[in-house]
């Protein structure tokens, strides 16, 4: 059976070895006087007289417990939780093979075809399954014979990412191997949950996404895009045109380390990170894809991959916020809208100049961040994505701010 470890148990196990090394130094014949040995295990000043009379006590008092359960015995404490049903009444066997992934997905009843179709396929896979309806509206999906097999969470007007870091706290989905955040817009004839996770356990991917059909699928990200020579990619090449160049020496997003945020899946230890990257109040996560690779547990530019095997197809429709006829009018506004919100960029937007970080501690205004000529709001939709921009740039100014703050934090990708 594997092993978890939570941060704190982390934490004492690191307390209790540096004990144990200088103990060691003791039994081996060192000699080290109390005054000495107190300050190698860190005691208080009062010393050792106080610490070796009642070793029962020195055991309890020394014992490492979650936070706030130090008022239990400590069989009775459970750590974590699982989204598994129980019945009302009695106890159901024991399954031998246990659902040791999950599925999520932000839903609304207009793509009821799409999600059925997904929804079938993971739970046929042993998947457990929960859905976040983002238009409130549960009893309409009553018609399927899997309702009441998945969890319901609604909320109007809510993305997956608000869903996700209210809902999805690590040590509730501790007991799933992986954790799949997807949106709803995707096809998944050509996809098969099993044998994705056995590519991404054989790989060593900490945080993947299945690879987009390119000739069926509404593509922003070229490196998202099937390609038919391996079973995974890592990075992608590009030598001319705009933005920035990819090749065989690029370490760090879009070139390599990263993955598109509609589609991704994290193992238990890359969600625990991610999680707390997350920002309450950005609730779209823009920005969050460039920064998800120092959660990889390691080197990103290996640890990070689009699953080609398996694929899907993004269908590109406007979901969360969108009228039916919003698609072509989504399509027309986006090159103004991003080029108005880039003209009024945050302080230190630049990336060749960081330190104009350096004026001020607080958060740029909102005012400096939206753009203040745009034409008047055609719906809904473009609302929406005017905001996941100005939350792009916040979550931006946040990084970098908090990476100068931190003088204990090292970068292991240099990457500022």
């Amino acid at each position: 059976m594997e092993m978890k470890l939570h941060n704190w148990e982390i934490m004492c196990l690191r307390h209790f070895s540096h004990i144990f090394g200088a103990l060691y130094n003791v039994l081996h014949g060192e000699r080290i006087n109390s005054t000495r040995l107190s300050r190698e295990l860190k005691l208080p000043k009062w010393g050792m007289n106080n610490i070796i009379p009642n070793s029962v006590s020195n055991k309890c008092e020394n014992r490492c417990r979650a936070h706030g359960s130090e008022a239990l015995p400590e069989g009775i404490v459970v750590t974590s939780s699982n989204l598994n049903m129980r019945p009302l009444w009695g106890f159901p066997e024991k399954i031998k093979d246990l659902k040791r992934s999950l599925l999520t997905v932000a839903i609304g009843v207009k793509q009821k075809d799409l999600v059925n179709k997904m929804v079938e396929k993971f739970l046929s896979n042993g998947f457990v399954v929960m859905l976040f309806h983002y238009d409130g509206v549960v009893d309409e999906w009553k018609d399927f014979a899997w309702c009441d097999q998945v969890i319901h969470v609604a909320a109007i007007n809510q993305t997956k990412w608000w869903f996700a870091k209210r809902f999805l706290h690590p040590d509730i989905v501790a007991e799933y191997d992986y954790i799949f955040i997807w949106d709803e817009d995707l096809g998944v004839e050509d996809f098969n949950p099993q044998r994705y996770l056995e590519t991404v356990k054989r790989e060593g991917l900490e945080i993947s996404q299945p690879a987009l059909d390119g000739n069926k699928s509404e593509v922003h990200h070229k490196i998202t895009v099937r390609g038919r020579r391996s079973d995974v990619h890592r990075r992608i090449f590009k030598y001319s045109g705009s933005g920035e160049k990819c090749d065989e020496n690029s370490t760090a997003p879009p070139c390599t380390g990263w993955i598109e945020v509609m589609a991704p899946v994290f193992t238990r230890e890359a969600w625990r990170c991610v999680w707390y990257m997350i920002q309450n109040d950005l609730i779209h996560a823009w920005g969050l894809d460039m920064q998800i690779g120092y959660c990889a547990q390691g080197d990103r530019t290996k640890n990070v991959g689009v699953v080609d095997s398996d694929y899907v197809v993004h269908l590109g429709l406007p979901t969360l916020g969108a009228n039916e006829t919003d698609k072509d009018q989504l399509a027309q506004h986006n090159a103004d809208l991003l080029f108005a919100t880039r003209a009024t960029p945050p302080m230190g937007d630049n990336d060749s100049e960081p330190e104009k970080l350096t004026t001020t501690t607080e958060e740029p205004p909102i005012s400096k961040l939206a753009p203040s000529s745009m034409p008047p709001p055609i719906n809904p939709r473009i609302e929406v994505r005017r905001q996941s921009y100005i939350e792009a740039k916040i979550f931006k100014w946040r990084w970098r701010h908090a990476v100068q703050s931190d003088k204990c934090w090292k970068d292991p990708f240099n990457q500022l």
